[in-house]
């Protein structure tokens, strides 16, 4: 699922030879007394699949229209290319957008929508027509080159929309919940086909979405933004594995949080204890931390094992299982442990359903590894 992680170093681009092709400095924009966007500084380099990832109102769609020139930032600076385009209008931006509405010209066909913005600027006709062409056999609807908006489905309006969006050959591509409109399983097939149509093309995406499978499955790198501020930047791989705050932690899959107090710490192994858990909890962790500082450990479900150990020794829980959620190729467990904290874990159903060993109010031990659990300290 993670395809950018294993073949494009996104992660080590904060490098000081690397120029960014976008870069955000101490951006703020309000309106009112209420801060949209709160000093946001970022950098997207050249090629990035690069999604804006958050919940309702935290500022994700105001900081791409900051991007896009239809807003200008109350203070800051936005830099595309090296040049300061704070205060240019979009038309000046080398950047187009694909908006969440597709907005389609309904009179025109299919052909004519794409060409639209080539025409408005003066491009031969000849060009024109082979880069219609080009960006149809590219988004694969050549066949449906004289419908009109009409007649599509909404699939289809995606593609004509992206087709149109890109047939400038725009250095950077803002798009808006450019899935939304589109049903569970078509949405899952088109990340692909957007992933791939990037990398074939170079051109730098930005993608504003609230869909967190989404942001993980196309993005070479998310910033997870809460309250008009970035939570975290990363790739989908450490933002999951390594959440640096709570609300990264909380906001991406689902996770257990033990709080807890520093013990001791030899090397990169920290010994806490934890009231919640009901004992000591054992994590790697290479940071120093000091005896007695108050953390809070996370737990993806999927790292939980069954297993035989004694609740005395480290990482090691025990409870009752109260609640089984099958979802197909898994089953979620919930499970309340004797100080009254309730947990998840989750195993793949390879078996059938009707030989799952594990039933209701059937006593466990879980346990988990000290390299699969992390500490956060905010």
């Amino acid at each position: 699922m993670l395809k950018h992680d294993s073949k494009t170093p996104f992660a080590e681009l904060n490098t000081s030879e690397d120029e960014p092709i976008i870069e955000i400095q101490n951006v703020t924009k309000t309106f009112g007394d209420v801060y949209a966007v709160d000093d946001v500084s970022l950098k997207i380099y050249q090629g990035e699949f690069f999604s804006l990832l958050g919940a309702s109102g935290c500022g994700k769609t105001t900081l791409l229209r900051l991007l896009a020139g239809f807003e200008t930032p109350t203070a800051g600076r936005i830099l595309l290319d090296g040049q300061d385009v704070t205060h240019l209008p979009p038309y000046e931006r080398p950047l187009n957008i694909m908006l969440q509405s597709y907005a389609l010209f309904p009179h025109m066909s299919v052909a004519d929508n794409i060409a639209f913005g080539l025409k408005q600027e003066n491009m031969p006709k000849a060009q024109r027509i082979e880069r219609v062409n080009e960006m149809m056999q590219l988004v694969q609807i050549e066949k449906l080159a004289n419908r009109k908006p009409h007649q599509l489905s909404g699939g289809q309006k995606q593609r004509v929309a992206l087709a149109r969006s890109l047939a400038k050959h725009p250095k950077i591509l803002l798009l808006d919940e450019p899935l939304g409109a589109l049903d569970k399983k078509l949405r899952e097939e088109t990340q692909f086909e957007l992933v791939n149509i990037q990398e074939r093309l170079g051109i730098t995406f930005i993608v504003v979405t609230h869909d967190q499978e989404e942001a993980m499955t196309m993005s070479s790198r998310i910033a997870l933004l809460r309250d008009g501020r970035v939570s975290q930047v990363d790739t989908p791989r450490r933002l999951y594995e390594y959440p640096s705050t709570r609300y990264s932690a909380s906001f991406i899959g689902s996770i257990n949080l033990f709080e807890g107090t520093v013990v001791s710490q030899q090397d990169d192994q920290v010994l806490i204890d934890s009231e919640e858990a009901g004992g000591q909890l054992l994590v790697r962790h290479s940071q120093p931390l000091v005896a007695g500082m108050d953390v809070t450990v996370a737990v993806r479900p999927e790292k939980v094992r069954v297993t035989a150990g004694s609740e005395q020794e480290p990482n090691h829980v025990q409870g009752i299982i109260k609640e089984i959620a099958y979802l197909g190729d898994v089953s979620i467990y919930h499970v309340d442990l004797p100080t009254g904290k309730r947990i998840q874990f989750t195993q793949s159903n390879i078996q059938a359903l009707a030989e799952q060993p594990l039933t209701w109010e059937e006593r466990v031990c879980l346990s988990w590894q000290a390299n699969s659990c992390s500490i956060l300290v905010e």
